[in-house]
Parts: C-alpha cells; structure tokens; sequence
C-alpha cells in the first residue's frame, strides 16, 4: 500500500441501498474460491445489500464507511473481504496483521465465531482478546501471532500497556458499531488506539446509525471512503410489529403487566425482555423463574463464562425468555428471536432501534412491545421523531390515563392537590375523632390541618415538642432523631392498604414501611 494523503475529505463516495452494479451472487464480488466454498457450505448465495456494496472496495484496499442497522450481515461484510487478503502473508509473534475493534465481549465472540465458520478452509490464527479471560492464555496465543486479532479497547490497551503486544505491522483495522463504541464512552479509548498502528492502515468503519460525533470520528480515521448506507439512518425493520403498553409505573405493577403480556402471545417462541439498569435485569430474572417462566439473564456483570452459557442456551432453545441490558441490543446474531419486550423505555432513542432490530431479522415476522408509564412520554417523543413513524398503542392511547395516578408517585410525602386546588389527605381524615382511643406511634393530637392553600410541607411539620414528651412513655421503641408527625401518621390505614395493595405475588407486604416499600423487599414479585 502507498502513501496516502492526511487531509480527511469534504465528501465520500455513496452507495445507496448498495446498488453499484447488477451483482446478485458471491461468485461475481471478487472473493477467493476458498471463502466462496466456505460461503456455500454456510447455505449463502446472494449477498445482502451491505455485503454487496462493502466486499468488492474492501478487496480494492479502500477506505469503506458502512452504514447499516443490525441484522444486514455487516459483520460478513468485512470478514469475508479479510480472509482473502489474509491468503497472502503470515503473521508473526505478538505482530497481529489485522485487527477488529468491538464494543462487548459479545460482539467480540460472534466476530470470532463468523472467522471460524467462514475461514475453515484457511489456516488463520484468530485471537480474542476479551475481558473476564487470563491475560497468561491470551498472551500464549499472541506469541505464535495473530492474522486476526478481535479485541475490545479495554483489554487490547491493558496488553499494550504491559509491553506484550505490538500493531506497528496492522494492515487492516475495523470499527465496528461505532455509535455503540460512543455511547460506552470508548472513543478516547479508540483514538489511542488509532496512534500505535501506521497511518498507511485500510480502515473499515461501521456504524448503524450516524450522529455528528460519529461522523467527525470517521472524516478524522477513514481516508476517501467508500461510503455505503443501505437503509435510512435509526429506521427500523417494517417486517416488525411495534406497540406500545400502558402500565403503572411501580415495578411490580410492571412485572405483572408483563407476564400477562406474555401470556397472551400465542405466536411467541423466544422472546428478549430489556432493561435499562443491570439491577432490574437481575430483579426482573428473579420475578419471572417465580413464576415459572423459563427465563435467563444477561447483563455487564455477569462473568464470561455465565454470560456465554446463558447465550448459547437461548439460542439453543433451553431458554424462552432471555432478560438483558442492552449489552445484547446491538448486533448478536440471534437470527430467529419472534418477540422484543422493552420493559423499560430507552432512554436514549437509538437504543429503541438496535432492541427492537433483534426481532424481524432476515426478513422473518417480529413483534415489538414497549411497555410506558406516564413519566415516559418525553422517552416516546423521542422515540417516534427519531424512526419518524408513530408507535399504535395495543390497548388504544387512552390506556395510559386509565393506569393508577399514584404508580407514578412517591406516596407518604405529603399530600397533593387535584385539578380544582382541593387538598387530598391520602386517607387521614377518618382518623379525626378517635382520641378515645391509644395514639399511634408518630401522631400528635393536637396538630392542626393545614389549609388547603398552604405548602406541601406544611403537613409533614413535626409535632410540638410537648406531645412527643407526652408520649414517650407509651412507645415501645426510641424514635428516630428525625421523626415527624406523618411519617408513621396512618398504622390503621396502612393495614388497609395492604390488603388493597395490587401485589402480584400476593404475599404479605413487609411490615414498617409505610406505603414506600424498598425495592429490595420487592425482588421476587
């Protein structure tokens, strides 16, 4: 390869929909008759859009800036362009030729599986360089050198660090999901990265969706590409069914919402349920093995070894429902997935694109379902301007203002007040006209009600002094420094409401915390 200039260009070639010629099989994009065996054995003949419009610059040793939602075979796109070029030339000790940069070990592992399966015929060494694996293996297997070298930035920085790899001899570099790589906060990491390998590199840059950021990150690394964008940025598939679900806004509201959805699909195979926090995955799993689903979890903290169990059991059918963070969202190749849960609305939208594009691949039917309460319409707003389409509701929109107006509320803090300016009491009034009978723990007597013009606070002020003194004798337990008059304010009507309480396991509702039960107390409903 021959110099190439620094300066990053104005504008790049484009290729819409991949169509720069009437190629229709894998023989016509140039491959080697190696890889076009392997392709065939696969049960592979004609290229996607992505692979048509990528494989035959790539083998031109050009700069590509692929843009693509996942599902499109972006990942052959660049594997089976680099198992020809790599026919040529050998590796040598910790001198990796080659090198793709993924955001999860997830991702990371795929890659790698599609080199196995497509390089068969090739006699390649192929490195993973992954956390939550022995630095001393991974060490052992770059000192008989690497042809590929699939890494992700964390572990491949901690091996350079410590003097064990050198990409002075890089030929070829991939970035792959770069929008992802962004999100995870890995761009510094990258531009390191950038540094130790010769600006004479070829670089294929992907990416499903193309934000300013990732643009700049691309006219900075790519140089004259070929640019390929074979659907619309952040679109979504149109062979996938999407609904959204009104429900209350407490978790366990949620979680019985849930399980009656799934229940009630009668086309449902296997299904991915996402959270947003690595908590509600593991309180979500929990819930749901309860009551007897088969279900499995996969998030961040999982250690490597459970996270590929548990993947390959849900591809292997032993495991219906799989409940994940979005370290699964973005580009597994779980081909046949029916359905698409959103227990929790994205907060950011593009993460909507990327779940929602588990379902509905290769042109198979998906059904999509995200799950609102009424603190998410800013999250769906989003959502719709960004794939510029509306989302129907399955029980009609209405829905949403039929869920309960205190699941979005944090109850016991005082009262609220309705639309006309009226104080509600959350139940206190009919303790009024009682003093014949013992004082609860934390109620004075002889606070007055506020008006209904004053301040919330006002009926969380505490009681005088003299009353508590008063008292004191009749408590059965020192209270705490920092009581008031309403925190403990309601014991009769707080039994009351555990009977009425719309619990979903049903069981006894722990006793002490008032109406704000801690979510910990709550995991297994």
């Amino acid at each position: 390869m021959g110099s190439r200039s620094r300066r990053a260009p104005a504008h790049c070639r484009k290729l819409r929909n991949g169509k720069r010629s009437q190629l229709t099989t894998f023989a016509d994009l140039g491959l080697s008759q190696k890889v076009l065996s392997a392709v065939a054995d696969a049960g592979y003949t004609t290229p996607t859009p992505i692979q048509e419009g990528a494989i035959p610059p790539a083998l031109e040793r050009r700069d590509i800036l692929g843009i693509a939602q996942t599902g499109t075979g972006k990942t052959a796109g660049f594997v089976l362009p680099m198992l020809t070029m790599l026919e040529r030339g050998r590796a040598r000790a910790r001198m990796p030729r080659t090198l793709i940069l993924e955001p999860t070990r997830e991702l990371a592992a795929q890659v790698h599986e599609n080199f196995e399966k497509y390089g068969k015929n090739h006699r390649l060494n192929i490195v993973l360089l992954i956390g939550g694996v022995s630095f001393d293996e991974q060490d052992r297997k770059l000192e008989r050198g690497a042809d590929v070298l699939i890494a992700t930035p964390g572990r491949l920085l901690d091996h350079t660090e410590r003097g064990k790899l050198l990409m002075t001899g890089v030929e070829l570099l991939v970035i792959d999901e770069a929008d992802r790589m962004l999100d995870m906060g890995f761009i510094p990491d990258i531009e390191r990265i950038v540094k130790f390998i010769p600006f004479t590199r070829q670089t294929l840059f992907f990416s499903a969706t193309m934000p300013p950021e990732i643009q700049k990150l691309a006219d900075t690394f790519l140089q004259n590409p070929v640019r390929i964008e074979v659907a619309p940025p952040s679109s979504t598939a149109a062979t996938v069914v999407q609904q959204l679900v009104a429900c209350g806004g407490k978790d366990f509201e949620k979680r019985e919402r849930l399980r009656e959805l799934i229940r009630s699909q009668t086309d449902l195979t296997n299904a991915i349920i996402f959270c947003n926090r690595k908590k509600d995955v593991a309180d979500l799993y929990k819930s749901l093995e309860k009551h007897g689903f088969s279900v499995g979890a996969l998030h961040g903290d999982m250690d490597q070894r459970s996270r590929t169990n548990m993947l390959q059991g849900f591809k292997d059918n032993e495991i219906t429902l799989l409940v994940a963070s979005d370290v699964a969202a973005r580009g597994l190749d779980i081909p046949a997935v029916s359905h698409v849960f959103n227990f929790d609305v994205p907060i950011h939208a593009e993460d909507y694109v990327h779940r929602i594009g588990r379902t509905g691949r290769a042109g198979r039917a998906g059904a999509a379902f995200t799950m609102v309460t009424r603190r998410d319409a800013k999250y769906v707003d989003a959502i719709t301007k960004l794939i510029d389409r509306e989302i129907e509701w399955l029980d009609g929109k209405d829905a949403i203002e039929a869920t309960s107006g205190d699941s979005d509320e944090k109850p016991g803090r005082g009262r609220r007040s309705d639309s006309k300016g009226t104080a509600r009491r959350s139940g206190r009034d009919d303790k009024r006209g009682r003093d014949d009978k013992p004082a609860p723990v934390a109620v004075a007597k002889d606070v007055p009600e506020p008006a209904a013009d004053e301040p919330a606070k006002t009926a969380a002020k505490p009681a005088p002094k003299q009353n508590r003194e008063e008292r004191q004798p009749r408590q059965r337990a020192p209270e705490p420094a920092n009581a008031n008059a309403n925190a403990n304010d309601d014991r009769n009507n707080r039994n009351r409401n555990r009977h009425n309480r719309d619990n979903d396991d049903r069981d006894p509702t722990p006793v002490g915390f008032g109406d704000e039960i801690p979510a910990f107390m709550m995991i297994g409903s």
